[in-house]
């Protein structure tokens, strides 16, 4: 049995920066919510704050689901 070094290395170097961009997207979402919820007690709007927060957990939810597309395919 062989094992292709570089393969391997290449998966796991795609894997942890895949990792670290959800993970950050993710914050970016929970950031802008958090964001609403300041400017609703202060009594303004944030309207621009909600609406990043929604497209970064879309494109969160599009990630995992092309990653179990990929793991069904």
């Amino acid at each position: 049995m062989q094992i292709d070094w570089a393969a391997l290395g290449s998966v796991f170097g795609v894997s942890l920066v895949v990792t670290v961009a959800l993970v950050a997207l993710f914050t970016l979402g929970i950031v802008g919510l958090s964001r609403h919820e300041q400017a609703v007690a202060q009594g303004q709007s944030a309207a621009l704050a909600v609406a990043g927060a929604y497209a970064c957990f879309a494109a969160c939810t599009a990630a995992v689901a092309y990653g179990i597309y990929l793991i069904m395919a």
